[in-house]
């Protein structure tokens, strides 16, 4: 049985065991705004036991590499974001408002709530849809050029930091308002009286749900750690 300690990073965890991401979840276990803190740190948080949660994460690890993240440079690292998460965003994002709103017009006489699920995910779309273009016309040009340097690059915005906490501050407000849809969707469990698109709705919210944390969690815990440390490496150039 894989050993899964308390003192290690959540972060850490999904880095390893990247199949546990959905457990943290259940756990209500923040990985990727969190994903700093250590597992007895969260599970404190939640009024958990650690030990007790470490020895379920052990027993649900399965045997599998750690996520392919872990091994990529920088440059690499936006590329995989850009193809795997921001693809799926830039698609799922338009097919999800249509089932929301669907959903909400014909079955929210007897669910009421899915008027405030349609109006979170509207407030959740028209927060990503920028934030990615942000990603890819500021952030990931800065990253690419500050790995290309010899010395450290004189930004616009002076340190890539700057950038960076404003990606971190929108993660966050991203990460409250996914932790809304969990709410109100009761983890996404369509009731009894859902019909398919019903489920297409809630089974595609699911699926947004985990991969844009797992989205924020490389960017989070993998990228921007990454980049601060060698901008702070680089020598300042001299006139």
């Amino acid at each position: 049985m894989n050993v899964i300690e308390a003192t290690a990073t959540l972060g850490e965890i999904v880095d390893h065991h990247p199949s546990l991401a959905r457990e943290l979840e259940r756990r209500k276990l923040d990985y990727c705004c969190g994903g700093r803190r250590t597992l007895a740190e969260a599970c404190r948080e939640r009024g958990l036991d650690a030990g007790t949660v470490a020895d379920e994460l052990a027993g649900l690890a399965p045997e599998e590499p750690p996520g392919e993240w872990t091994g990529l440079d920088p440059v690499a690292l936006v590329d995989h974001l850009e193809v795997t998460h921001h693809r799926f965003l830039k698609e799922e994002l338009p097919r999800l408002s249509a089932l929301t709103e669907g959903i909400r017009d014909v079955h929210g006489a007897n669910h009421p709530e899915l008027a405030e699920v349609s109006a979170v995910f509207r407030r959740l779309r028209a927060e990503l849809e920028p934030h990615l273009m942000k990603e890819e016309r500021v952030l990931f040009p800065m990253v690419r050029q500050l790995v290309a340097a010899e010395f450290r690059p004189a930004f616009h915005c002076g340190s890539i930091a700057n950038p960076i906490s404003v990606m971190l501050a929108e993660h966050d407000h991203a990460g409250n308002l996914l932790d809304l849809l969990v709410g109100l969707t009761g983890g996404f469990e369509t009731p009894a009286d859902g019909c398919a698109s019903y489920r297409a709705c809630y089974d595609g919210l699911a699926d947004l749900n985990a991969d844009t944390r797992m989205h924020i969690h490389k960017e989070n815990n993998a990228l921007f750690p990454a980049v601060v440390a060698l901008e702070d490496r680089l020598a300042v150039p001299t006139e």
